[in-house]
């Protein structure tokens, strides 16, 4: 299968989605904040606050700005509208990882899946940054697709990978 972002000789362009029909489109992401026991239980006993104010709202924030602005990051992506953006934190019983998820909507010829993973992917970068001074061996893993949904074809992300 052809790379749909590179033309006949090699060279990056846009692709033409003018023709493609505008549908309902949603793509979901996740992803693993791992702070390890000492981080995770001073996080829990601050209620998840720092100085700097809620880490789960300001990633929130933070990703939700991401969704938005994914165009302008990332070179081929289209400006597509967003209909709706919904990013959720929810730390582990262990209290050990933190487990993120931006669900992206949109009416559009094209997908969200770029604008999903970009999202989660500033959501975490804001963890990191905002937890930084408890320790820098906090590990950002398993960014990923999980759904998409419209356009031609949909996927969802089996337990076993293929």
């Amino acid at each position: 299968m052809p790379l749909t972002h590179l033309d006949e000789t090699g060279k990056p362009g846009m692709v033409d989605v003018s023709d493609k029909e505008t549908t309902a489109r949603v793509a979901v992401a996740s992803a693993k904040v791992l702070l390890g026991p000492e981080v995770g239980k001073s996080l829990a006993e601050a209620n998840y606050q720092n100085h700097k104010g809620s880490i789960f709202q300001t990633a929130i924030l933070a990703g939700t700005m991401a969704v938005k602005q994914t165009w302008s990051v990332i070179p081929l992506c289209h400006a597509i509208p967003v209909s709706g953006c919904k990013i959720s934190v929810e730390p582990s019983e262990d209290g050990t990882t933190l487990h993120l998820r931006c669900r992206v909507k949109t009416m559009a010829p094209t997908g969200v899946e770029m604008e999903a993973l970009h999202g989660v992917s500033v959501a975490a970068l804001t963890i990191y940054d905002m937890c930084k001074a408890l320790s820098h061996d906090i590990r950002i893993t398993d960014v990923q697709l999980e759904t998409k949904t419209g356009g031609k074809s949909d996927f969802h992300r089996s337990e076993t990978p293929s």
